[in-house]
């Protein structure tokens, strides 16, 4: 079954995970508007790979794309603008945004390069790329791979090292890149909102803002 299909027919589940892991939801936004909190005022952006919009809504993005039917449908009924379209293929304009986010979507990526130089050519000069992943080398990336086979989304998940991310962002020409990261316990231990620390290394959720 290919990746868009399992997120297509599992939406309504995508959600309910949300629903149940509320505190690193939280912990994993916090992080984000790190990199936010740092952006001029009135700009504007998209979130590529929407999903159900549950980034987007909480961080005040208005569009984005997303392929899967099934998670599109819901991200519209809350109100969002989303496109049918793909992260390596962006159907914008050369220099349209200030920023643009993508929420663990490189781990379903067959070329996560490519999706970085589509949305370097999209965004203005100056413009941000912020990328939220799972650290390859982190527990919860190990914790991932060791029940792959038991998970609906991380059976044909691939989770990259932060070096790897770090070649993709230098080789699509982004610079000065700036990390956050949080989820320094195990899923079900997070009984609080996880603290959020500059850098990588530590925590499994870590997120990445580079320029144009």
């Amino acid at each position: 079954m290919q990746i868009i299909d399992i997120f297509d027919q599992n939406a309504g589940t995508y959600e309910t995970w949300f629903e149940k892991h509320r505190l690193v939801f939280e912990s994993e936004i916090l992080a984000i508007k790190e990199h936010f909190e740092k952006l001029p005022a009135l700009m504007k952006g998209i979130e590529v790979g929407l999903g159900t919009g549950r980034f987007a809504i909480e961080l005040g993005i208005k569009e984005g794309i997303e392929p899967a039917p099934g998670m599109r449908h819901i991200a519209t009924d809350k109100g969002l603008e989303v496109m049918d379209a793909k992260a390596e293929n962006l159907p914008y304009k050369d220099m349209h945004f200030d920023f643009v986010l993508m929420v663990t979507l490189i781990s379903y990526l067959n070329k996560p390069n490519l999706a970085f130089r589509e949305s370097y050519r999209v965004l203005k000069p100056g413009g941000r790329l912020i990328i939220a992943f799972i650290d390859k080398d982190s527990d919860l990336a190990r914790q991932y791979e060791d029940n792959r086979y038991k998970s609906i989304f991380y059976k044909q998940a691939n989770f990259h090292t932060v070096g790897k991310v770090k070649q993709w962002l230098k080789e699509s020409r982004f610079k000065s890149p700036y990390f956050t990261q949080t989820l320094f316990r195990k899923l079900e231990e997070i009984d609080t909102v996880e603290p959020v620390k500059e850098g990588y290394g530590e925590g499994s959720f870590v997120v990445v803002s580079a320029m144009k």
